[in-house]
């Protein structure tokens, strides 16, 4: 196993979830039904499913289209969806 790749994964995902809509998410449920283990693997499950289609889709589209094109397509992307807050389109 490549540790390098398996301990960036995990510190740039650890750092995106904390505090998102999912943690907060599961922190209502918990508060909401007092039984955090169904929460807990119920969240585990979901964010493994969620996880295993992007790994799926991502190896996938990799072998069609040349990462350059993907790193160009991801940037522009971003770029007409802050242009569209901008504008308060979105």
């Amino acid at each position: 196993m490549d540790w390098r790749v398996f301990l960036t994964t995990f510190g740039l995902l650890f750092v995106a979830e904390l505090g998102d809509k999912t943690q907060l998410t599961v922190i209502s449920l918990v508060a909401q039904n007092q039984n955090p283990l169904p929460v807990f693997l119920g969240a585990v499950g979901g964010l493994a499913l969620v996880t295993l289609l992007g790994v799926v889709f991502g190896q996938a589209i990799t072998a069609v289209i040349p990462m350059n094109l993907l790193h160009k397509g991801a940037a522009l992307a971003f770029v007409v969806i802050g242009v569209l807050f901008w504008f308060e389109v979105l």
